[in-house]
């Protein structure tokens, strides 16, 4: 749990009190490759912290088509927000693309613990705040840059991911086809 605490602490540092309550929520659980730490359709009751490893978040439409909404690279957040917050069912999926260590907690029993620490109420919001800007910045980078563009944005970001996981997963997160990010990397490598 130590990277944990220092991922914590990083974003907003916690007394030792508030320590002393919050580590005893959380406990270790493992993702193999492929398995899910949420489904669509399920009601979200945990949220994760991801120690090792990569997980994506994405939906799937009308067609039976994939698109990946955004991956979680160790150390982060990972869980169905909305459906933490809203009590519904989820509709965005997350999955391990690798196998993953994961400390998680159940999510009423966090919140309940906002009251009694302060600090944890702004690191919870800290969190959030961070979540949102990076939201928002996938949307415009989404509508105002060309696919070339994305896909550096997306090397700069993701340095080690393309060794990761297949590049089809790189394609629908950048809102491609696997054929356009092809050529987009023959380009990139023929400018090295």
């Amino acid at each position: 749990m130590e990277k944990l605490i220092t991922y914590f602490n990083t974003i907003s540092p916690l007394k030792s009190s508030t320590w002393q309550s919050l580590l005893k929520l959380f406990t270790q659980e493992e993702l193999e490759k492929d398995q899910y730490f949420v489904k669509v359709n399920q009601v979200a009751d945990k949220i994760g912290f991801l120690e090792t490893g990569v997980v994506r978040a994405f939906f799937i439409n009308s067609e039976g088509k994939e698109y990946n909404k955004q991956f979680f690279v160790a150390q982060s957040i990972i869980g169905a927000y909305s459906s933490l917050l809203t009590g519904r069912p989820n509709l965005i999926s997350q999955q391990a693309l690798t196998d993953c260590v994961v400390y998680t907690c159940n999510y009423t029993d966090l919140v309940r613990l906002f009251d009694e620490h302060q600090d944890l109420e702004r690191l919870a919001r800290k969190i959030a705040e961070y979540y949102f800007l990076e939201k928002e910045k996938k949307e415009l980078e989404i509508v105002l840059l060309n696919a070339k563009q994305r896909y550096s944005i997306f090397q700069n970001e993701f340095p080690t991911l393309e060794q990761l996981i297949p590049q089809y997963h790189i394609a629908s997160y950048l809102g491609i086809s696997a054929i356009q990010l092809s050529r987009i990397r023959s380009q990139v490598a023929k400018k090295k």
